[in-house]
């Protein structure tokens, strides 16, 4: 007497979405761990260097000039790095679609630690003249390009193994990673800015970016455990029938408004964040607060970003990516003037409830930003379209607005902050604009390469008709 075969309980990283299995729990885990780390590192350092620009590096690498103009020279390096985000973007865009996600991150975390240890043992203008700022521009360049790679590679990752119900809940444990950089190198800089003026220009501006070195190893052991995506290797099998582009940023040109409203999206959030973080530093100071009182208000928004970033994430799952970002995008046009009424009354405690404010607002409008630019491209181009949509926005709204800003803020004789309320509401709208002419894209199959679009209004003909039809001839 023969008897079935037990049937074998399934592994659950079987589960299907659509023709990709879905891997199982454990393993999306450790791939959200790993771009969580990466992002972190990768953040930690580009970051480190906009604080830095704002403190110190006016005064190491472009001296001779009165303090207002060594600050913007300054965050002109700042935003060298910004610049080269978008040919970061559409380089590693290139080979992360052609090659894969896995390979392009070791390699994008190997350049952002190597260019942050050099920037650590640079020698200053003091010291070696015109060469210093120009080799400080030549790593931060670096920089650029390598985190230019970085988000959107680790964001596929992420967004490419998880379930389509919980896309924006696990890309937000990854997109965490910006907060927690960002608070880990407000950490380090606050420790060295302990030390006496002249030992912290000596010598203790370094160790933040030295300690990268240390860093990088243990993300580069971390990263290099993880396995490849899996849509990206249902992707691989089909060159054979000649459905890749060789060229992915020629296919994502062919449709632009699709790039045009994905940058334009990401400009609200990035110019905030540079507004509220970046550009805080030299703005509160000149209101007239310790540097130590601006640093403890960033500990704050970073801590606020820990929370919202996830939370936004994970709502956008429920409500839709639209609603979230124009929420955030609607709330910062109301809340910018309140939020510089606050920080400009001196008081150490509403600078901080300011800045939080400002923060929850751009955690709004940034936390979707994952699922929602990975879900407006295709798999054979999402890569090159993710990256230049989210880099093209980090050049325009984070690159640019420190200068614009102290620009402004000099033009106006820095006694007033009208200049910096109206580059925030600016960018929100621009934002909310964009945002609100992109197609819902929450639960897509992310194996149909087709683009998202907004449904059409019916036409006149189709509204009368019962059967919807199309007149004959209709439109010759």
């Amino acid at each position: 007497m023969s008897t079935a075969p037990t049937p074998q309980r399934p592994e659950r990283a079987e589960r299907a979405e659509g023709p990709v299995a879905v891997p199982d729990p454990a393993l999306l885990r450790k791939v959200a761990l790993s771009s969580l780390l990466g992002t972190v590192i990768e953040y930690y350092d580009f970051l480190l260097y906009g604080t830095m620009a704002a403190i110190a590096f006016g005064r190491l690498f472009f001296p001779g000039s009165d303090p207002t103009a060594g600050t913007i020279a300054a965050f002109g390096t700042l935003a060298a790095g910004y610049v080269a985000r978008p040919v970061g973007g559409a380089l590693f865009g290139h080979f992360g679609d052609r090659l894969g996600r896995k390979s392009m991150l070791v390699l994008t975390m190997a350049l952002m630690g190597a260019a942050s240890f050099l920037i650590g043992v640079l020698p200053t203008y003091e010291s070696i003249g015109i060469t210093a700022p120009v080799l400080l521009v030549l790593f931060r360049v670096v920089q650029g390009i390598a985190i230019g790679g970085e988000w959107a590679g680790a964001t596929l990752m992420v967004v490419e193994h998880a379930d389509a119900r919980r896309r924006g809940l696990w890309s937000g444990v990854m997109q965490m990673g910006s907060p927690l950089g960002f608070l880990l190198s407000t950490l380090a800089v606050t420790a060295t800015t302990l030390l006496p003026q002249d030992q912290f220009l000596a010598w203790g501006w370094r160790t933040p970016f030295l300690f990268s070195a240390l860093l990088l190893g243990i993300g580069l052991y971390v990263r290099i455990s993880i396995t490849e995506s899996p849509l990206f290797q249902q992707a691989a099998r089909s060159r054979d029938t000649g459905t890749t582009p060789r060229i992915p940023l020629a296919e994502v040109l062919r449709e632009p408004r699709t790039l045009v409203r994905a940058c334009a999206v990401g400009i609200g959030p990035f110019a905030l964040t540079a507004l509220i973080s970046t550009f805080m530093l030299t703005y509160a100071t000149s209101v007239g607060y310790a540097t130590s009182d601006v640093m403890t208000g960033l500990l704050f928004t970073a801590v606020t970003g820990l929370v919202g970033i996830p939370l936004f994430s994970a709502l956008s799952d429920r409500v839709g990516r639209r609603a979230v970002v124009l929420g955030g995008a609607v709330g910062i046009m109301l809340l910018a003037a309140p939020v510089y009424a606050l920080v400009d009354t001196e008081s150490t405690a509403l600078l901080i409830l300011g800045m939080v404010l400002g923060q929850v607002v751009q955690s709004a409008m940034y936390a979707p930003l994952g699922p929602l630019l990975s879900e407006m491209f295709g798999t054979r181009v999402r890569y090159t379209g993710a990256s230049l949509g989210y880099q093209l926005a980090a050049l325009i709204g984070g690159g640019f607005t420190p200068m614009m800003a102290g620009s402004l803020l000099s033009a106006s004789g820095g006694v007033s902050s009208t200049p910096l309320v109206a580059v925030a509401v600016l960018c929100g709208l621009v934002t909310a604009l964009a945002i609100w002419r992109t197609a819902e894209t929450r639960g897509r199959d992310l194996a149909d390469d087709s683009v998202p679009r907004k449904k059409p209004e019916p036409s006149r003909e189709h509204r009368d008709r019962p059967d919807g039809a199309a007149q004959k001839g209709a439109g010759k």
